[in-house]
């Protein structure tokens, strides 16, 4: 691959866990099988919330919105790393590198961030159990989920456009099995300075602030 910017890149090569063919069976049986555990496992979460209408209170609403993030969030990995695996060809698009990399960091936002809403809700019923149904209506809890897809939305939408203005030269393995922001951001040859930075910014905010508030809940 010549050097030049993103518009000549062809696309990427994921490594994955191991290039060895005795264990490409084995994992593709793993993953298949983590995979499907997981979506039917969160589907029928969602179905028994949504059919149930003692369920239908904030807990239950979040860990509904949960499990949709959840198999939304291992979506964006598994299917295309079985694909590689079955088909022997580990390459990806550098169009498909940046949209997995831009779901990704909105549904591991997600995870985060309802994780954080869960703890607070949890928070309140224990502390404050006479104001729990005027804190935690139904208004509220919409807002906070709202906020936690404005906030993902934004900050993976920041860092695809970003990563769409960096110049990348002859490295294009990413010694990964999907293409994560920080093992592309080590790929480019120009400027990632204000990359890292939203990057460190950001982590420590959804994971410090959210640890934090969960610590916290359960003290």
């Amino acid at each position: 691959m010549e050097p030049g910017n993103q518009t000549s890149i062809l696309g990427f090569l994921l490594l994955g866990f191991s290039q060895d063919s005795k264990h490409q069976p084995l994992l593709f049986g793993l993953f298949l099988l983590m995979l499907v555990v997981m979506v039917l496992g969160n589907l029928l979460i969602i179905l028994a919330i949504g059919s149930h209408a003692r369920l239908h209170t904030p807990m239950y609403f979040f860990l509904s919105n949960l499990s949709l993030a959840d198999i939304c969030f291992i979506s964006t990995t598994i299917p295309k790393m079985l694909q590689n695996i079955k088909t022997q060809s580990y390459s990806i698009t550098f169009t498909g590198c940046i949209t997995q990399m831009y779901f990704f960091m909105v549904f591991g936002g997600m995870d985060t961030l309802l994780l954080t809403w869960m703890a607070y809700d949890r928070f309140v019923a224990i502390c404050h159990p006479l104001h729990y149904p005027v804190i935690m209506n139904p208004r509220f809890c919409g807002l906070l989920v709202l906020v936690s897809w404005c906030i993902s939305l934004s900050y993976a939408l920041i860092q695809s456009l970003l990563m769409l203005r960096l110049s990348f030269c002859t490295r294009w393995v990413v010694a990964h099995f999907y293409c994560g922001l920080a093992q592309v951001l080590v790929l480019a040859c120009s400027d990632t300075f204000i990359s890292y930075t939203l990057l460190y910014v950001v982590t420590a905010l959804l994971g410090f602030v959210p640890l934090s508030g969960i610590l916290f809940s359960y003290k």
